[in-house]
C-alpha cells in the first residue's frame, strides 16, 4: 500500500520506517525544511535505538522517502497517517488540536480517489468526528473514511513495540476502512498479534485509559516507597510480591523520582479536562496528576537531606537528565524539577547523560555538561542518578569515591544495592529501601 505520514516526529518517524520495512510504500511529510533535508541526507532528527539503520535501508530501497509536499504524498495515498503533536495547551492542560485539525484541512483539500485518513495522534474522544466534519466542510465530494489508530511506542523500545504489539486498536465502523487497516497491519498477522476493531471514539478512548492506568501503577508504587521508607520495608520486595500476582503485573512496579516523558504528563492531564468537561470527573487520576507533580519537587529534598540538610556552596553530580534510558527526550523529566530545585538551594550542578545533554542544554541555565559519569564525579560533593542508563549499572563504586569530595550517593532508581555502596565506603540513600 502507499501511506503518507504527516509529521516526522516520534511516532511519525517510527512509524512511517517501521511501515516501510513491512513492504509498504510510505512517503513521511514535514513542514520543517530543515528536518526534511536531514533526514534525505541520512540523519536521524530523534535518538531511538535502531532507528538510523531501518531508515536507512528503508530509503535506500526506496520504500521511505521525505518531502514538504503534502499534496504529492497525499494525492498518491491509500492512508494518510495524521502523527503530529498534540502538546498540552498552556492553561487549561487540554490537548492542542490546532495541528491536527491543521493537517485535516491540508489534506481535504487534495484527496483523490478512496483514501483512509488515520489518526496516529493521541487525541481526545470525540477528535476523530472534527476531523471528519473539517475534510467533509472543505471537500463536500471527497470519498473517505477516518479512522483512529493510537500507537503504543515505548520511547527505547519504539521499533520493537511496533513490529512486535500487544495488540493493534483500531477505531472505525466502516467495512471499507478496515479492509485497509487489515492490510496494513498484515505482516503482524504471522505474529498472531490482536487487531482489535472498535468504534472511533472508544479506541481514541482506550489510548487515554492505558497511559492514564500505568501512571497510576508509577504513582502508586513511588507512594508504597514512601511508606517503605517510614516502617522500614524493601519497596523492590514489595513490588515482587505484587507483580507476580498475575491479574497485577510486575511492569510499571520500579519506584523512582516520578513519570515524565511525551505521553503519561500531557495524556493524564488532558483525559481529567476531558472527564470534567463532560461532567464525569476521574478524581483517582486527577491525584495521579497532584502526586506526580510533588514527588518531582520532592527528589530534591531527597537530595538535600543526604547532605545533612544543606547543599549551599556544594557540587552536586547528575548522572541522567533525560525521563528515561535510551533517549534524548527531556520532556517533564523529573530532573527539569529537581536541577532547579537544588540550584535554588545554593547548589552547583554538574551533569552527564550519554544522549541527552543536547536537549538539555537548552532547558537548563548554569549546569555544566560532562563526558562521562567519572568527569561528572569529580571534586563532587554529592552524586544523583536520576536516569537508569545502562552504562550506570556496573559502575567502580570505589573509583567514584577515590574522585568525590565527599561519599555521598542518592541513587533514585534503585540500581545499586546498600551493601554495594557501604562497601565502597560511600553514605547511600536510596527509594523505598533501608538505608543502613
Amino acid at each position: 500500500m502507499r501511506v503518507a505520514m504527516i509529521g516526522t516526529g516520534y511516532v511519525g518517524l517510527v512509524s512511517g520506517a517501521c511501515f516501510a520495512d513491512f513492504g509498504h510504500e510510505v512517503t513521511c511529510v514535514d513542514k520543517d525544511a530543515e528536518k526534511v533535508e536531514t533526514l534525505k541526507s541520512g540523519g536521524i532528527p530523534i535518538y531511538e535505538p535502531g532507528l538510523d539503520m531501518l531508515v536507512a535501508r528503508n530509503a535506500r530501497e526506496g520504500r521511505l522517502s521525505f518531502t514538504q509536499d503534502l499534496a504529492e504524498a497525499v494525492r498518491s495515498a491509500d492512508a494518510v497517517f495524521i502523527a503530529v503533536g498534540t502538546p498540552s495547551r498552556r492553561g487549561d492542560g487540554f490537548a492542542d488540536l490546532s495541528y491536527v485539525y491543521a493537517a485535516a484541512k491540508e489534506i481535504a483539500g487534495v484527496l483523490d480517489g478512496y483514501t483512509v485518513v488515520v489518526t496516529k495522534s493521541t487525541v481526545p474522544v470525540g477528535t476523530g468526528d472534527e476531523v471528519e466534519r473539517i475534510i467533509r466542510e472543505t471537500r463536500a465530494d471527497a470519498d473517505f473514511s477516518v479512522v483512529s489508530n493510537p500507537e503504543f511506542l515505548r520511547e527505547g523500545a519504539a521499533i520493537d513495540d511496533f513490529k512486535r504489539p500487544d495488540r493493534v486498536v483500531v477505531g472505525t465502523d466502516d467495512d471499507r476502512a478496515r479492509a485497509s487497516m487489515n492490510e496494513l497491519y498484515r505482516p503482524l498477522f504471522l505474529n498472531e498479534t490482536p487487531i482489535v476493531f472498535t468504534s472511533r471514539r472508544t479506541s481514541e478512548l482506550i489510548k487515554y485509559a492505558a497511559n492514564a492506568f500505568l501512571a497510576m501503577k508509577i504513582t502508586f508504587i513511588n507512594e508504597i516507597a514512601d511508606l517503605c521508607e517510614k516502617v522500614g520495608a524493601n519497596v523492590q520486595e514489595v513490588a515482587k510480591g505484587v507483580g507476580l500476582d498475575q491479574r497485577i503485573g510486575g511492569k510499571f512496579l520500579h519506584a523512582g523520582p516520578g513519570y515524565g516523558g511525551s505521553c503519561f504528563p500531557k495524556d493524564t492531564l488532558a483525559l481529567t479536562r476531558t472527564a470534567q468537561e463532560n461532567d464525569a470527573p476521574l478524581r483517582l487520576i486527577e491525584t495521579v496528576v497532584e502526586v506526580n507533580d510533588a514527588r518531582k519537587r520532592a527528589m530534591a529534598d531527597k537530595v538535600i537531606a543526604a547532605c545533612d540538610g544543606d547543599v549551599k556552596g556544594k557540587t552536586v553530580a547528575v548522572l541522567g537528565v533525560t525521563f528515561k534510558p535510551n533517549t534524548d527526550d527531556m520532556r517533564d523529566a523529573p530532573s527539569l524539577e529537581i536541577i532547579p530545585a537544588l540550584q535554588r538551594a545554593g547548589a552547583t550542578v554538574r551533569a552527564f547523560d550519554p544522549a541527552g545533554t543536547v536537549e538539555a542544554e537548552k532547558l537548563f541555565d548554569n549546569v555544566e555538561f560532562v563526558s562521562g559519569p567519572y568527569f561528572c564525579a569529580e571534586g563532587a560533593d554529592v552524586l544523583v542518578i536520576i536516569t537508569e542508563w545502562n552504562e550506570f549499572r556496573a559502575l567502580d563504586l570505589k573509583r567514584l569515591k577515590s574522585m568525590m569530595k565527599a561519599p555521598v550517593l542518592v541513587d533514585l532508581r534503585n540500581i545499586y544495592t546498600l551493601e554495594e555502596a557501604n562497601n565502597a565506603g560511600f553514605a547511600y540513600t536510596s527509594v523505598g529501601r533501608p538505608n543502613g
